[in-house]
């Protein structure tokens, strides 16, 4: 039995019938799965624990080969070499950036981001002269929002990445988001917090364990 959350596949980002799973023993995560965001919308995709969300991201965002189907972005195969349209923000930068790096080495890694983003996320000029640990999860959080939202980015996969931070940098990082979407980013967003999913998301995609009715 196939999964389809699909609203579109003509536009923006699409995953088409995608199937994974970790390993042969076990259940599939997905099956036949097809799921699509079109420019400047946002799209919450909610499940329980174990359902395959970040699973499911990491492969629209090209970090996992599904075991079958394809994703297109404007009908067309994802690139696989240079900077990608699709962008990913995991839930923990210290993850994500390089601790040798300064944080204006991290901002810069791609593009060099407009003074208007970096006022737009509060980013202190300060901050870009300092390493990963000698920022907050907050502060460098934020770079890596900054980093992400290149000229040529077109999609945001949203990992839980609001999830550690206080109220304040939450509301500071989601509302340059919407400003972008507003503008035409596309959003795929996983979080456990139905408020902010109600608040920020045009609609939700249910995504079900495969071995549960």
């Amino acid at each position: 039995m196939s999964a389809a959350i699909s609203k579109s596949l003509e536009s923006g980002l699409a995953g088409r019938q995608l199937s994974f799973r970790y390993d042969r023993k076990l259940p599939w995560l997905f099956r036949g799965l097809d799921i699509s965001i079109a420019p400047g919308e946002a799209v919450g995709l909610t499940g329980p624990s174990g359902a395959g969300k970040s699973t499911l991201a990491q492969i629209l965002a090209g970090f996992i080969k599904p075991l079958s189907g394809s994703l297109m972005f404007n009908d067309k195969p994802l690139p696989q070499k240079g900077f990608s349209p699709v962008q990913y923000i995991y839930q923990h930068p210290q993850l994500a950036v390089n601790p040798r790096w300064t944080g204006g080495q991290i901002v810069a890694e791609a593009f060099q981001p407009s003074e208007e983003l970096l006022d737009m996320l509060e980013i202190s000029a300060d901050w870009l002269n300092r390493y990963p640990h000698e920022l907050s999860g907050g502060e460098l959080q934020r770079m890596a929002v900054a980093r992400a939202l290149g000229p040529e980015t077109k999609c945001l996969l949203a990992d839980e990445l609001s999830a550690m931070l206080d109220p304040l940098t939450q509301a500071l990082i989601w509302r340059t988001l919407i400003n972008y979407k507003n503008k035409g980013l596309s959003l795929l967003v996983i979080s456990h917090d139905r408020h902010l999913m109600t608040k920020v998301c045009d609609r939700m995609l249910p995504l079900k364990r495969f071995d549960q009715p």
